[in-house]
């Protein structure tokens, strides 16, 4: 009898220290009840506690925790129906209001998530809430974190982590894209032959532009050079008129003979003749050459005396 009541006393001593002596794990914070009523709060490390009176309430993760946010059906604003999930990152940082002020914390941060999922994509079209995630994240993020402030949760990040439109729907995208793409590339395709076809037809322009300009140049060149020989020519009539006048009858022998020269070399090739008379023999050239020389003798002779009968004084009787 005295050992079973030896036995119980020693029970009873290991089940007092242990109520007395509490040890905190890193990364936890348990909260203290005297009666059932919140008291403090236990940091890790080494703690006692006087047994009945005193009691551990919630052991409570003060390290970031990860809560998987399952797939939903979402209608979008468009009436487009999508599946969505998630991945939720928060960290409590009271643990006191986070053991009393939500029965069940990640059952509420879960259920808060989804529904402002709901909330955030039902305002958006699906183009929207397929190519603005990060805003997705961003609206989900500061409407939980204010929600559960009052909790003593931080909410870090909220991230969609797959946004699947139905099949049909997704097969109807692919068809759009290939659509677009088919039509910026017949836009590119056009672009490039106006683009060709605006070059061709200012290369065009500058080549009749510089024909234009070679014509110009080439008939000033013509004309300048019609208007020197018309001046060489005024210039040689000029000198073989003063050599006439001057007696120099061989001057005009050697005009008449060029002129001639030249009246045969163009009838000759003249495409329209087909047969010429021409006195070809030197002796006949010569002599027409002799006989306008004769008249030019004869009209220097006239003009040589009418110009000394103007210079002789009459006589007076």
């Amino acid at each position: 009898m005295g050992s079973i009541v030896a036995l119980v006393i020693i029970v009873l001593v290991f089940v007092v220290l242990a109520k007395l002596v509490r040890v905190v794990p890193q990364g936890y914070e348990w909260t203290v009840e005297r009666f059932g009523k919140y008291i403090r709060t236990l940091s890790p490390g080494l703690h006692f506690l006087i047994p009945v009176m005193y009691g551990i309430g919630r052991k409570m993760n003060m390290m970031e925790q990860v809560l998987d946010v399952p797939s939903q059906d979402v209608i979008t604003k468009d009436n487009a129906v999508v599946r969505v999930d998630g991945v939720v990152f928060y960290q409590v940082l009271d643990a006191a209001k986070a053991a009393y002020e939500v029965a069940n914390l990640q059952q509420a941060a879960l259920a808060l998530v989804m529904t402002n999922i709901r909330t955030v994509l039902g305002s958006m079209d699906l183009d929207e809430s397929l190519s603005q995630r990060d805003a997705i994240n961003a609206k989900l993020l500061k409407v939980v974190d204010e929600a559960t402030h009052p909790w003593g949760v931080k909410v870090n990040r909220i991230e969609i982590k797959d946004i699947a439109p139905p099949r049909d729907l997704i097969d109807s995208m692919a068809r759009q894209m290939k659509a677009e793409r088919e039509k910026r590339a017949n836009i590119l395709e056009a672009e490039g032959f106006r683009q060709a076809a605006i070059l061709k037809a200012e290369g065009e322009k500058q080549s009749v532009i510089l024909a234009a300009e070679g014509e110009k140049e080439a008939a000033f060149r013509a004309a300048e050079a019609r208007e020197r020989s018309a001046e060489a020519e005024a210039k040689a009539t000029s000198m073989v008129s003063e050599a006439i006048a001057n007696g120099n009858v061989n001057a005009l022998n050697y005009f008449v003979a060029n002129k001639y020269v030249e009246a045969l070399k163009e009838m000759a090739n003249s495409p329209n003749q087909k047969m010429l008379l021409l006195p070809m023999e030197a002796t006949g050239i010569l002599g027409s050459l002799a006989g306008i020389a004769e008249l030019a003798k004869e009209s220097l002779g006239q003009q040589q005396e009418k110009i000394a009968a103007r210079r002789t004084p009459p006589t007076i009787s």
